[in-house]
């Protein structure tokens, strides 16, 4: 049996409809150009660690007082007590499970192909259904084990000419294990899995749905999204996602706009060409619902290099719109390029997106321990909606994640580390804290528009590029003029902002080495002993990331 559990941060680092978000339509090459890179912390070769080393649990920060996620998916495998029906080739699944009750059973014929689409039914009853492969996890993927496509003549396969899985009103307690879920072969889908219900209430969802060690991939001629997660208290776990790609119009590994959560997507590899996992980016349909409780917790998202030049348009690799209270951590992101968008690799970018939603925000969030890499730009947060009335951009703390080959000359966009921009008054609490970043082209810290916005920023104790411009204002110049300038208060000091700039032109209190070599670092970009900033930090601890905690929450995840 197996149940999430959250580590402490502590024991960690002591080793150390919208149918369509975002419906309409931001050079990379594929040479390890990183040290780790070199040493990959996802080829450890020791196999998947189980949930529980995946999702760190960061403290709320006494500065900026984020909550944490309140409620989490519990992914204990159920006891089942129901009946064990076999589905052979030739069956009737939709019959089987239109049969089916809470406590039972569903076991299809490995390498069988059941053609839909199927339809998971409203049942009475809190007992679980599962729908597996017949094929025993001791000869398949042990739970906890990340499945891959070596694995699918092990499962069963799902396939339709539309979306192949969906939910009717009210369905829940089901749980998929071991499927291959993919279009029918030369046609497009919408999804492979939607739990979307078309309702103005909350009542209506569908709810606890586990999605457990299941492939799904699209047809080459495109697919806009591998999950629709618009279910209530519902995980995708140890699952492989791969190939969602669509011309003119965003397309999602997950994606999630008008279910309320609690979610979990742990120990995943997500492949998506607009963003690999977004919450919001369509209006709910609930009032006032914003999806909530979400934990991202040891995921690989990737894009494939492969699909640059080829029309599909590539975005993001993380982008929050309207959610609150997330935990990402243990995750591992690469390759993001300008296309149709800038380049960004992690977003949170309040949306009111088709403007009949101005609830929608982005508060509450922690992305810690993660490693971002072989990007155009890192990290961009938008103080709340340019476009439509919307909440702000509130208590989000970005701390000890490693950013690594931020290079807009392979991956085009803008060379970036991070930017904060304006949208309208309402953001605050925004802190971004013990973070190395490796290069970066342009800018170090980006802000900019026209009025104040952004009280209580706060950018401290990290390692970044100078680039061309430091931290640079709009309209402004350089350091501390910026600063005052855009920021409606703030804290800025003890970084070490290295390969440039004028230190007159900043607050006192921070660093400038002339270079990435006079920083002193180790080829896994910690502080070797012999560097000036070790222990430098405001609180006692080296400048930049804890990059031994970041190892250990990613070890074996870009595997």
């Amino acid at each position: 049996m197996r149940k999430l559990v959250l580590l402490s941060l502590a024991l960690l680092a002591c080793g150390s409809t919208g149918s369509s978000p975002d419906g309409g339509a931001d050079a990379s090459n594929n040479d390890a150009s990183s040290p780790l890179d070199a040493q990959s912390p996802g080829d450890a070769g020791d196999g998947a660690a189980p949930l529980a080393a995946r999702c760190v649990q960061v403290a709320s920060d006494p500065q900026i007082k984020q909550a944490l996620p309140t409620a989490t998916v519990d992914v204990t495998m159920p006891v089942l007590a129901g009946k064990h029906t076999p589905v052979k080739s030739g069956d009737d699944l939709q019959a089987a499970i239109d049969a089916a009750q809470p406590g039972d059973t569903l076991e299809l014929e490995a390498g069988a192909t059941f053609t839909g689409p199927f339809t998971l039914r409203a049942k009475t009853g809190s007992d679980w259904i599962v729908i597996r492969t017949a094929t025993p996890d001791e000869q398949f993927a042990a739970p906890g084990t990340r499945v891959s496509p070596a694995l699918a003549p092990k499962m069963a396969k799902i396939v339709a000419s539309s979306t192949p899985i969906t939910v009717e009103k009210g369905a829940g307690h089901y749980r998929l294990i071991g499927l291959e879920v993919t279009a029918t072969a030369g046609k497009y889908i919408n999804s492979a899995i939607d739990l979307t219900v078309q309702t103005t209430s909350d009542a209506d969802l569908a709810h606890d749905i586990v999605i457990d060690r299941v492939y799904l991939h699209g047809d080459p001629i495109g697919a806009r999204r591998g999950v629709a997660l618009n279910a209530k208290s519902s995980a995708v776990i140890d699952s492989y996602i791969a190939g969602f790609r669509e011309q003119g119009a965003d397309s999602q590994a997950i994606a999630g706009w008008t279910g309320p959560g609690p979610y979990l997507v742990a120990n995943d590899y997500l492949e998506g060409a607009s963003e690999n996992i977004m919450f919001g980016g369509s209006d709910p349909s609930i009032q006032n619902l914003v999806p909530s409780d979400i934990e991202i917790c040891g995921n690989y998202m990737k894009k494939d290099v492969a699909w640059m030049g080829g029309g599909w348009v590539v975005k993001n690799l993380f982008e929050l719109k309207n959610a609150h209270r997330v935990l990402a951590t243990g995750n591992v992101l690469e390759y993001n390029w300008a296309d149709g968008q800038v380049g960004f690799a992690v977003l949170l970018t309040p949306r009111n997106q088709d403007g009949a939603a101005p609830w929608s925000g982005v508060e509450d969030v922690t992305f810690a321990y993660n490693i971002v890499r072989h990007t155009g730009s890192g990290f961009n947060a938008l103080n709340s909606d340019n476009d439509n009335p919307s909440q702000g951009l509130a208590r989000a703390l970005v701390q000890n994640n490693l950013w690594d080959d931020i290079d807009s000359t392979k991956y085009g966009g803008q060379g970036r580390d991070f930017q904060y921009v304006y949208g309208a008054p309402g953001g605050t609490d925004l802190k971004i804290d013990h973070n190395t970043s490796t290069m970066a082209q342009n800018a170090s810290f980006t802000l900019g528009d026209t009025a104040k916005y952004g009280a209580n920023t706060i950018f401290t104790n990290n390692i970044v590029a100078h680039g061309s411009y430091g931290v640079f204002g709009g309209g402004q110049g350089e350091g501390k003029v910026a600063l005052d300038y855009y920021l409606t208060s703030y804290a800025f000091d003890h970084d070490a902002i290295f390969g440039g700039g004028n230190s007159t032109a900043y607050p006192t209190g921070n660093f400038f080495p002339a270079s990435q070599a006079d920083v002193g670092f180790a080829t896994d970009w910690s502080l070797t002993s012999a560097s000036p900033y070790k222990n430098a930090g405001s609180d006692g601890k080296d400048l930049g990331a804890d990059i031994a905690g970041v190892l250990a929450a990613t070890k074996g995840v870009a595997q």
